[in-house]
């Protein structure tokens, strides 16, 4: 997997994630965003539209990092889902939780 992060104001950071996202390439994930929520008040955009491919380890250390940044008064927000991604979160019942969005520009309004 491959994962770049771009900064935006005021304290936003998106981070586009690139192939798949399991149980060997979670920990780059967890470490990513371990370092972006512990942020005072974090807002992280996660693009997820170049996952081919995500396991429940994947979920779970982006269901973890939403939680630690709501802790800080912030968020972590998806975009641009796949068909197969928004179907298994919404079967998982995260979609309350986690919030889904079509592309990047809308997650960060």
């Amino acid at each position: 997997m491959q994962v770049s992060v771009a900064h935006h104001p005021p304290n936003t950071a998106v981070l586009v994630l690139r192939g798949s996202l399991d149980i060997d390439t979670a920990p780059v994930l967890k470490a990513n965003l371990a370092r972006l929520v512990d942020r005072p008040s974090p807002r992280v955009v996660v693009d997820v539209s170049g996952l081919d491919f995500c396991d429940s380890m994947g979920v779970g250390v982006l269901v973890t990092a939403h939680g630690r940044a709501q802790e800080r008064d912030g968020w972590v927000r998806l975009a641009a889902p796949s068909g197969f991604l928004r179907r298994l979160f919404d079967t998982l019942g995260l979609t309350d939780y986690l919030a889904l969005f079509p592309d990047v520009e809308t997650a960060l309004k």
